[in-house]
Parts: structure tokens; C-alpha cells; sequence
């Protein structure tokens, strides 16, 4: 059985490169889509590229629809005045255009879709408030794009995204994406103060007052390439993405990722001349704001000549490998294979999900995968938050599964094996209904309309 020689695993248990990577990005701190964190954060990666040992590090831009953050605001006019400024309490988010509105609060709880059909008419020039958490009547999460687009459909006239993690602050999270900027303005809002608004909503009358000052206008992103083994053939490519958003060091979400690629790019240098399909090493720019640097690079490349991706996101609250793999068997079976080998457990699941850079090569039948680490977190945990920083995160961690994700980038680089691509149209008849409807309502169907 092909597998990475014990060198090279030795040298990954025993190396600082990935965690020295990882202490550079979050150094920059905030990396959002076409800001300058961004793009230093571009820089940080060509480097540690070339620093691996990597070949022709690149940057490439291409243009995006800019946000940047000002002020924002909530005020509770009734019951009981009180007005929060304060980025511990509450914050814009990305994709909101500008504005100041005043309406009765409707809470919706967790948000879900019979949430809002019970809310009915309430909703029309209302301000929705809707919990991060995902709710107990869906058989899946549900993201927080939807619940902003069932409040714009139900004609509310602004929204609040409340934690429901107690002491994570306020979570983030884009709202405009193929519609940017968004059609009212939003915020997001901590689990306290999200608690405080729902206890006045249940028993009173509770109005209040939401205050966003953001600025929209084009701006670029970065994707960062680098390539080892032979120069043309179908590749292997290793993506995450290099982007944060703008409140916090993004260390989990996705520094980690990134820090891996460039980690697992070392290793494979050692073994080059094993390589039978070439790898490509990239991190993509503006995944947080619609996946645009994975797009970017889909439709600037013949997907013909990729074999498969792995795209690592979520990765490092723990060691234990997580692998969602869209219904490819092929590549499923590539994981076992190499937690089995190592003895490390693995956690699987099969759904197509529409969630994460490797989506834009699903949706054109490439066989691609997400990896990740299992988490007992609760929704993201500390990520969209202040709170994702490094401190949260564990070498040793990063180490193991730098460690496995390089086993299985050398095994389907050294061999034959086919990874077979599926129809486009055997993908869109795959995916779930219930993420049918997320890509619906918000505007990110790929397939007919």
C-alpha cells in the first residue's frame, strides 16, 4: 500500500513550520475580503510557499464588491430605554448596506423556516431578530443567509443575528453575498443582549432602534498558488481559505487551514519525484462573502485537468479528522485509508453541502472534499467571533493533522487510481431539498432558475 514514507511523518511530528505560519497570519489580525489584512495575509502565504520550498509562488487578484465597517448601534426605545455602542454588544454585518431604522422587535427564536410562516404578516416593517443557534425543527443547519433573506421576503425593515453561545460576543457573518449589499441593514448582536431583547419581546410591546454606518464599493481579493510534481496532468489541489473576517484574528477560521497547505506543501517536497499528478497549493481569497476566490479560480481553469480537491476548513479545535465528502466515494475511501493506517478516528459525513470553498467544484461534479477536526462546540463556537484566536488552538493539534491530510494529498499524487468526476447534472439531482431551498433563498442556486 502506497503510503507517506516515515521520514516525512516523522519530520511533520516534529515540526514548527505550520504553527509558525499560523502565528504569522494571525499577527496580521482581521484578514476580510479585499481589506489590507487581506492582503498582507496574501503575503504572509507566498512566502511560507516559498519558504516550503514550493514552486512559482503567485499571488493573483480579482475584483469584489468591498464592505468595510463604521459604527453601529441598538437602542431599546420600549420597554425599558438603553442603547448599546459597544463592539461587545453589537456590531454590523458584512454585506449591510447603511441605515437607520426604528420598528417593532419580532422575534423569531432560532429562525427557522415555521418560525417565520407563524410570524406571518408581523413581519412587514418589523425588525426580525433570529438566534444563531440552529433550530430544533430542521434536520439540518440553517444558515444564517436564510433567516436574513426570510426577513427581507416577509418585507421586515432590518435584522438582528443574536449569539446564542453565552460570553462569545457577537457573532459576524456575511448577509449580502450575490446581492450585496443587502437590501436592510443588519447586525449582530451577543447572546446577552440578544437574551434581553427576547424577555422584553415576550411579555411587551418592544421597539427599538437599529443604526448601521458601512461602506460598500469594489475592492480586490487574492488567491495565492503555488505547485510541486509534474507540470501537466490532472492535479491534486490542496486549498483553504486565506480571508477573516475583520473582528477578529480568524486563528481556527481558517488561519488553520492555510497554515496546513503550506505544511503539507513542505512535506511533499521530500517525495517530489514520487508524484505522478501535479499539486496545487492554494488559498483562496473572499470565501467568507460567497466562496469568490474559489469561483475566481473555477472559471479561469479547465476543470478537466483537476483529478480531485481537498479543501481544509474548520480545522484545529482538536486532532481527530473530520471529512465531508459530498457523496464521492472515492475519496471517502481515501480517508479511511489513512486513519485507519495511523489508527486515528475518523468522522464522515456524505451530505452535499453548499458550505465551504470546495462547493464551487462540487457543483461542477469535481470530486472535492472539506476537512476539518471534530469539535464539541456548539454552531461554530468561537468562530465569526472576537474570540477566534489562537489561544484556542494546539500545535500538537495542527501537527497530527498536517500529518494525515499529507498521507492522503501523496497517495492519490503517487498513484493511478481514477477519482472519477460525476455530471453536473447527477449533482444537482443529488443535493438535498433542504439545501435546494438554502441556495434558493439566497441567491446562490448554480443551476437553472
Amino acid at each position: 500500500m502506497v503510503a507517506l514514507p516515515p521520514n516525512v511523518i516523522g519530520d511533520a511530528q516534529t515540526s514548527t513550520f505550520a504553527w509558525d505560519t499560523l502565528t504569522s497570519l494571525v499577527d496580521v489580525g482581521g484578514r476580510m475580503a479585499g481589506q489590507d489584512g487581506e492582503r498582507r495575509g496574501a503575503q504572509v502565504m507566498k512566502a511560507a510557499f516559498r519558504e516550503a520550498g514550493l514552486r512559482s509562488p503567485t499571488i493573483e487578484e480579482f475584483e469584489i464588491p468591498g464592505w468595510w465597517r463604521a459604527s453601529s448601534s441598538l437602542t431599546i426605545d420600549t420597554p425599558h430605554e438603553r442603547t448599546h455602542t459597544g463592539t461587545h454588544d453589537v456590531i454590523s454585518l458584512p454585506g449591510s448596506p447603511s441605515g437607520s431604522v426604528t420598528a417593532p422587535l419580532v422575534d423569531v427564536d432560532a429562525g427557522g423556516y415555521d418560525s417565520f410562516e407563524i410570524a406571518g404578516d408581523t413581519l412587514e416593517g418589523a425588525i426580525v431578530m433570529a438566534s444563531s443557534e440552529t433550530p430544533e425543527t430542521a434536520d439540518r443547519w440553517i444558515h444564517r443567509m436564510e433567516k436574513y433573506s426570510n426577513a427581507v421576503n416577509g418585507g421586515a425593515i432590518g435584522f438582528i443575528f443574536r449569539n446564542h453561545i453565552d460570553g462569545s460576543l457577537p457573532p459576524t457573518g456575511e448577509v449580502g453575498y450575490n446581492n450585496r449589499p443587502g437590501a436592510i441593514p443588519a447586525i449582530g448582536v451577543s447572546a446577552e443582549v440578544g437574551k434581553r431583547l427576547a424577555r422584553y419581546a415576550e411579555t411587551d410591546s418592544t421597539t427599538v432602534t437599529l443604526t448601521t454606518e458601512c461602506r460598500n464599493e469594489p475592492a480586490y481579493s487574492r488567491n495565492v498558488e503555488a505547485q510541486l510534481g509534474p507540470e501537466s496532468g490532472d492535479a491534486v489541489l490542496l486549498t483553504a481559505h486565506i480571508d477573516s473576517h475583520d473582528i477578529s484574528d480568524g486563528a481556527a477560521d481558517n488561519a488553520a487551514g492555510s497554515a496546513i497547505v503550506a505544511e503539507v506543501g513542505r512535506l511533499l517536497t521530500a517525495v517530489e519525484s514520487d508524484l505522478k499528478r501535479p499539486v496545487r497549493f492554494i488559498t483562496f481569497g473572499a470565501e467568507e462573502i460567497g466562496l469568490r476566490g474559489a469561483y475566481q479560480w473555477v472559471e479561469t481553469h479547465d476543470l478537466s485537468d483537476v483529478s480531485c480537491v481537498i479543501n481544509i476548513d474548520g480545522a484545529g479545535t482538536s486532532r481527530n479528522l473530520r471529512v465531508y465528502t459530498n457523496g464521492f466515494c472515492s475519496l471517502q475511501r481515501l480517508f479511511t485509508d489513512v486513519t485507519d493506517s495511523f489508527d486515528a478516528p475518523l468522522s464522515v459525513n456524505q451530505t452535499i453541502s453548499p458550505h465551504g470553498d470546495q462547493w464551487a467544484f462540487v457543483q461542477e461534479g469535481v470530486p472535492a472534499v472539506m476537512a476539518g477536526s471534530t469539535s464539541d462546540a456548539s454552531g461554530r463556537g468561537w468562530g465569526h467571533t472576537h474570540a477566534d484566536t489562537i489561544d484556542k488552538l494546539d500545535s500538537r493539534d495542527i501537527r497530527d493533522l498536517a500529518t494525515l491530510v499529507a498521507d492522503a494529498v501523496y497517495r492519490v499524487a503517487v498513484t493511478d487510481c481514477e477519482v472519477p468526476h460525476k455530471p453536473r447534472d447527477t449533482v444537482r439531482q443529488q443535493i438535498d431539498d433542504g439545501y435546494v431551498t438554502e441556495l434558493k433563498t439566497g441567491g446562490r442556486w448554480p443551476y437553472e432558475k
